[in-house]
């Protein structure tokens, strides 16, 4: 029997087809389809949906699209109750995050992952790696002992489970990895996935298999149409790192093999810092989009100071906004327990909003119609005391959960609401 050939979505945009999921994220997004299908063809947009998952949301994310936001969960050997991160992904879709990752490290991974990915119709994102080296830790007790094999074999299950993107550090090679030893970073490396292979690295003095075998990772994530999401290993884990040799060695890789994976018909994104100053991400952001080719770049913060921990979802905001105002695509949330512990239900709640702030607050600055408009609908509303469109328009619809506002209950507040009733007398 012949094999059907698969046919991702960069393969059907670069044939000029515009796929259900295109016309989907067109609607979605408020644009045209041929619009999402030319920047899939040049690789400025991705698609998230695993083509095994029947019922999840295709989520797109790159240049002229809305910047979109992800929430973390996950299990781990100190917190692993299954009931309390499904709690939270019921959280994430009530607040209205775009994605969602898994990145347990507890016990039953493989279980916690399916029950997780039945649970919504969100796309889905893991770190293969976390898996991986963890059962080899676990097993051997030795990173070392991690075999090429088993890595790409977590990746290649993951991805029939039906994840829809992959965090995949790539950029993490030995001359990478040599650049990081010479300079002498204040934190040194701060991403989980990029230590595990730095340190395989050094154990083995081999060359990380995810960049020696970058055309055997392309055919197993072709196969299911997932997303790479090129990790940034070596992203800056405090201001005073940012920018270094190792972080822009390991992009200008990243840049490299973006390219190898949309002449494959892969779609791929790039992950990004991380910690960096106010005055140093505009360039950096810029930087960034331009040695990988424009490619959707995904960033955890950047959080702006170091010194405010319980406070980290504000300084992340911060950053997302400025970084997503100069290109960045898609932040990565920061919950008030970023440095501090695993977050609860309310702490994942907290980041969520304030990484929704943030990305709503770019797309105003970039000119995004849909999100001027819903910030118009707001005014209008305010202007006539209207409570239920306000609600409509709320980032946070729960503010107005059990408040009685009407136009005639007596007046507990200052400022917009006392102006507008004394504004409507007189025009």
């Amino acid at each position: 029997m012949m094999e059907t050939k698969v046919m991702t979505q960069i393969m059907s945009a670069k044939e000029g087809i515009i796929t259900d999921e295109m016309k989907i994220v067109a609607k979605n997004e408020g644009v045209e389809p041929e619009f999402v299908r030319e920047g899939v063809k040049n690789g400025s947009i991705v698609i998230l949906k695993n083509n095994q998952r029947k019922n999840s949301i295709p989520v797109g994310v790159g240049a002229g699209l809305c910047v979109k936001i992800n929430a973390n969960i996950g299990t781990s050997n100190e917190k692993s109750s299954l009931n309390e991160e499904l709690q939270k992904v019921k959280i994430i879709e009530e607040t209205g995050a775009d994605v969602l990752m898994d990145l347990s490290t507890g016990a039953g991974i493989d279980d916690v992952r399916a029950q997780i990915i039945a649970s919504t119709k969100l796309p889905i994102g893991t770190v293969p790696m976390y898996q991986a080296g963890k059962e080899a830790l676990d097993e051997f007790k030795n990173i070392a002992k991690l075999s090429k094999e088993k890595l790409f074999s977590d990746i290649e299950k993951q991805c029939k489970d039906g994840v829809d993107f992959i965090t995949v550090h790539c950029g993490v090679t030995k001359f990478v990895v040599e650049q990081l030893e010479k300079q002498k970073r204040v934190t040194g490396i701060v991403s989980r996935g990029g230590a595990m292979l730095a340190c395989w690295i050094k154990a083995t003095g081999l060359e990380n298999p995810l960049y020696e075998y970058y055309d055997e990772l392309l055919d197993i994530v072709k196969k299911y149409d997932v997303v790479l999401s090129l990790g940034d290993g070596l992203r800056p884990g405090c201001g005073a790192d940012a920018g270094d040799r190792a972080q822009v060695a390991e992009t200008i890789v990243l840049g490299e093999l973006v390219k190898r994976a949309k002449e494959q018909g892969v779609q791929a994104m790039v992950e990004g810092p991380g910690h960096v100053p106010l005055n140093l991400i505009p360039s950096m952001i810029q930087t960034i989009k331009q040695l990988t080719d424009n490619a959707p770049l995904y960033v955890l913060g950047p959080l702006v100071t170091d010194i405010a921990p319980g406070y980290d979802h504000i300084t992340s905001a911060i950053g997302g906004t400025l970084a997503a105002l100069n290109g960045a695509d898609f932040l990565c949330y920061v919950t008030p327990a970023e440095h501090l512990g695993l977050p609860d239900a309310n702490q994942v709640r907290e980041g969520i909003m304030a990484s929704k702030i943030a990305a709503h607050a770019a797309d105003v600055a970039r000119g995004n119609k849909k999100a001027i408009e819903m910030d118009k609908k707001m005014s209008i509303a305010r202007v006539s005391l209207d409570w239920e469109g306000q609600k409509e328009m709320a980032l946070d619809k729960e503010i107005f959960k059990d408040k009685n506002f009407t136009e005639e209950k007596p007046c507990t507040m200052c400022g917009d609401y006392c102006s507008m009733k004394i504004f409507r007398q007189y025009f």
